[in-house]
């Protein structure tokens, strides 16, 4: 079966590696159920889970397709659509996360999250690395979607994955499982 996507969908990833587990744990609050998700970015045009272009954060800011997902065995994907929205309001998120394609991945921010983490999940040492210049995964969801006056609960330099996935959880009436989290079929 062929799943379609569309501009503004979100993708999230659960994947096995040594750095996908400590971004997991790091980046959940106590008392908060297991994090899900360490990756997320944004499907730009329409398409369906090979063909689907996407810009996600990794070394640099990249536009790809979404058929590496598509075809990983490791890798878990869920996929959310916004509810709702206006073509202005889609356009305003695609626009801002094409224009984060090429910046350098913003490292430190990992780093001030794991800093948050210790101070009991504050959005402190994040705010010091408050800088548009070098985006992370969650920053480039995060704000497209601020273009458009949309938040996941939490300020845009502030979200991480798992965030984006709660939110998206908690408001089915905002946003609408297109995939649930589980390896993508070809």
């Amino acid at each position: 079966m062929t799943t379609q996507l569309l501009p503004g969908d979100i993708f999230l990833t659960k994947g096995d590696s040594f750095v996908s587990r400590a971004i997991r744990f790091f980046s959940r609050s106590g008392g908060e159920s297991r994090t899900e998700a360490n990756h997320v970015g944004l499907v730009v045009g329409a398409g369906n889970e090979v063909t689907a272009p996407i810009v996600e954060a990794l070394t640099k800011v990249k536009r790809r397709t979404m058929k590496s997902y598509s075809a990983s065995k490791n890798t878990e994907v869920a996929i959310y659509r916004p509810l709702g929205l206006s073509d202005v309001e889609l356009d305003a998120i695609v626009e801002r996360a094409e224009g984060y394609v090429g910046a350098s991945y913003g490292y430190l921010k990992l780093v001030t999250h794991m800093i948050d983490y210790f101070l009991g999940g504050r959005y402190v040492a994040r705010r010091l690395t408050n800088s548009d210049n070098y985006p992370i995964c969650s920053w480039v969801v995060a704000y497209a979607y601020s273009d458009a006056g949309l938040t996941f609960g939490v300020a845009p330099g502030a979200a991480s994955p798992d965030d984006i996935m709660d939110y998206c959880v908690a408001h089915p009436n905002k946003y609408k499982v297109v995939h649930p989290m589980r390896k993508m079929t070809k």
